[in-house]
């Protein structure tokens, strides 16, 4: 029976909500879900769409069926449009100035730079240059990486997850659990959830980020032990160096820090695995001069929350905080001392 009714004597949401035990609606994730509906709006051509994550090879590709991907044999077409393979694409380029890449003078594929030492360019025959120095190449630090495919991924498609999506609610869907959030088992639960924080596809996306909220939210002192086992999950979302999946991550983070004591002194250790890739874009700002931002709402700007997961971090990783984000990001200047 239903203990809040409205005056037209129907169930109030949070009624209902607490029957049959749905979560609460996600900002985070209905964020993510709306700036996607937003994207298709804007860019009809499809760019940013998961679609053309996937034919690049930014994003997994998933499966032909519930049943696994087809014969190649049977559907010789079936990768026929994807350009890269996540398994072999997003690697880095070998600079053009190392040695071993084509034969002096001759570039690959036919172009005019030399490339067959570091100083082939450079070396003449007789008084005749060989060619022209290859062009510096981009050092690639805050070029995206593919987002490898994660465990949540397997486990919601084999039906392992205690989770439903709730269909028809407003803001982007909620989550119904199956079992009490505060029954599951943390240590196993917990880091799969956070592993499927990076995804781009729903509802892999959704339920990964509101899940991991649910869990903050309702997990109290069983958080604090299963924190190692975070760490990884949190390392390859961020090595992405998408601006979406960091951004999602550090509030994520933000939130971690402040569900539970001691859990920000328990990540000092786990600095030099988080940090590195925040010093990248730390200074990653959107410099629009007097005009203003309609999208700082969405608190997407990469770094200000940089900044402020930084301070948050400091403030709740105890004394040794700020000596150890100084020693990854030279240039952090402590919240608290001034």
């Amino acid at each position: 029976k239903f203990q809040g009714l409205q005056p037209n004597g129907l169930p109030s949401e949070a009624a209902m909500a607490a029957a049959i035990g749905q979560s609460k609606p996600s900002r985070a994730a209905a964020t993510l879900m709306l700036d996607d509906a937003l994207s298709k709006i804007i860019h009809r051509d499809g760019s940013t769409g998961i679609k053309h994550a996937k034919m690049h090879g930014m994003a997994p590709l998933g499966s032909h069926s519930c049943m696994g991907d087809f014969p190649s044999d049977l559907a010789p077409d079936a990768w026929k449009h994807v350009k890269v393979r996540p398994s072999k694409g997003g690697t880095l380029k070998k600079s053009a100035s190392s040695p071993g890449l084509g034969v002096s003078g001759t570039g690959l594929g036919g172009s005019s730079h030399g490339l067959g030492t570091m100083h082939a360019a450079f070396v003449g025959t007789g008084g005749i240059p060989r060619g022209l120095a290859p062009p510096p190449t981009k050092a690639g630090a805050t070029s995206m990486r593919p987002v490898p495919p994660s465990q949540f991924r397997v486990f919601y498609d084999r039906g392992d997850l205690p989770i439903a999506i709730l269909h028809g609610a407003c803001g982007g869907g909620k989550i119904a659990w199956k079992v009490d959030i505060e029954k599951l088992v943390y240590h196993h639960y917990l880091p799969i959830f956070f592993d499927g924080a990076r995804e781009q596809e729903e509802p892999y996306r959704f339920l990964a980020v509101q899940g991991v909220y649910d869990m903050l939210e309702k997990g109290g002192p069983k958080i604090l032990p299963v924190v190692p086992q975070l760490i990884i999950p949190l390392k390859t979302a961020l090595n992405t160096r998408n601006p979406v999946v960091i951004c999602t991550i550090l509030k994520i983070i933000q939130s971690l820090v402040k569900s539970g004591d001691m859990i920000g002194e328990a990540l000092v250790p786990y600095y030099r695995q988080l940090l590195p890739v925040l010093n990248i874009f730390k200074n990653n700002n959107l410099n629009i001069g007097d005009k203003i931002d309609y999208n700082q709402r969405k608190n997407m700007n990469l770094g200000g929350i940089i900044a402020e997961t930084l301070e948050m971090l400091e403030i709740t990783g105890g004394e040794d905080a700020f000596i150890n984000i100084k020693y990854m990001i030279p240039t952090y200047e402590s919240a608290v001392l001034a």
